[in-house]
């Protein structure tokens, strides 16, 4: 099949993906700003508030493994049902659990919306399964600019179910506890979101297999990590998800103990996602003028000045203007990541090679979610004081993934994508 043909199907199949990231992507920004406050109002100390989004992004972590062999082998639309199942079931027992008043059961909820994360991640790997080498970091690109509307529907619906006590839905539901409005909601968005995968024109997945029978060699994963271009596409990824999820987790915790409203937190977090999805009309476009390597390092510099702007004060302009900088660093470390993991690996390669990249990503931000929640309600206390720890924390891995970008300059991109 010629590169005009794959990419013509990839266009169609990065138009239903765009709309998946807009619907069910809606979830995200309202499980980040309920999550931490639910955790709060149920858990009996303050320093696990943030536990619950962390169980969220282990539940990511520990699907991806199993749930990337799984699309290698059955297909992506199979993988995309089971994460858009996995957000209602999660969304489902949280509502539950706020009804029940009980933390522990919350946190089973969590999980279980971290099978919807896993899922939403591989989003920007489908868009490059079919697409020529030149489309395929504009593909990526343009998948994650789905996730603007989804910036946009997820916060303003939140203000409409936000604390809510009463749904004019199925002749009228009463709501006994705060915060249930909101999972209430994400239940329908992922039943509604989960019809669009029927839309996909995906490659057939036993081609893939096909390969790996007759003779190609698929990597081990210690054999990836040894190959310098995986491991530093890593690196870059997990630091620019940890960072932006360290301080976003944080965020609306912040925003209130510093005496602003819940609507300035919905704002704020609405505008740190446009930021993290607007630079994805045009982060493809320079990656392909100046290549991974640069954009990768942009996206670093400016994670490290949200850190400096929201160190400079604990303002309402301090908080938007720290988090639009942390969604534009995370943008271009993150896709420019994304697009580098994909030159390391053949097609049968991918369940591995992409498995590995987003259970080490996320492990990583499971990490960085947990210390989140302890560094801002456990570490000086004040808001202000918990605030400037969690900024302060992202200096020594801002310098990890500069200095393996440094390496992998000295040591030359040698191990590139094999031959398919």
């Amino acid at each position: 099949m010629t590169s005009t043909a794959n990419d013509t199907r990839t266009k169609r199949n990065v138009a239903v993906l765009v709309a998946a990231q807009a619907i069910l992507g809606a979830q995200m920004p309202m499980l980040f700003v309920v999550g931490g406050l639910a955790g709060g109002m149920l858990a009996d100390n303050p320093c696990f508030a943030t536990l619950p989004i962390s169980l969220i992004v282990f539940g990511s972590m520990s699907t991806a493994p199993w749930l990337s062999p799984l699309m290698q082998r059955y297909g992506r639309r199979a993988g995309f049902f089971i994460g858009a199942a996995g957000g209602a079931l999660g969304a489902g027992i949280s509502a539950y659990a706020l009804y029940i008043n009980s933390f522990h059961v919350f946190l089973i909820g969590s999980y279980f919306t971290g099978i919807y994360m896993s899922a939403q991640g591989f989003y920007r790997f489908a868009a490059a399964d079919s697409a020529s080498a030149e489309f395929r970091p504009k593909a990526i690109s343009y998948v994650m600019s789905g996730g603007l509307l989804s910036a946009i529907v997820g916060p303003q619906l939140n203000k409409l179910v936000f604390d809510a006590t009463y749904l004019p839905v199925f002749g009228g539901i009463f709501l006994p506890n705060p915060f249930m409005g909101t999972y209430l909601a994400i239940i329908g968005l992922n039943l509604i979101g989960m019809f669009l995968f029927l839309l996909l024109d995906l490659p057939d997945p036993d081609k893939a297999d096909d390969k790996a029978h007759h003779g190609a060699t698929v990597r081990t994963k210690m054999e990836l990590l040894r190959t310098p271009t995986v491991l530093v596409a890593i690196i870059c990824a997990m630091v620019s998800y940890s960072l932006m999820n360290l301080v976003m987790t944080s965020t609306p915790l912040a925003v209130l103990g510093c005496g602003f409203t819940g609507n300035n937190a919905n704002d704020i977090v609405s505008a740190h996602v446009l930021a993290m999805f607007i630079p994805s009309f045009f982060t493809g476009h320079l990656i392909v003028r100046f290549g991974t390597t640069r954009v990768i390092s942009a996206g670093l510099i400016i994670l490290a000045l949200a850190g400096i702007t929201a160190l400079a004060g604990v303002t309402l302009g301090n908080f938007f203007v720290a988090l639009i900088l942390l969604g534009i660093g995370w943008n271009f470390g993150f896709v420019g990541a994304t697009s580098l993991l994909a030159t390391t690996h053949a097609s049968h390669e991918r369940g591995r090679a992409q498995g590995l990249n987003d259970m080490m990503v996320f492990g990583c931000v499971t990490v960085a979610s947990l210390a989140s929640g302890g560094l801002m309600n456990c570490a000086g206390g004040t808001a202000t004081a918990g605030w400037h720890a969690v900024n302060i924390a992202m200096l020594p891995f801002l310098i990890l993934a500069g200095s393996a970008l440094v390496w992998l300059t000295l040591v030359g991109t040698r191990n590139k994508r094999p031959s398919a």
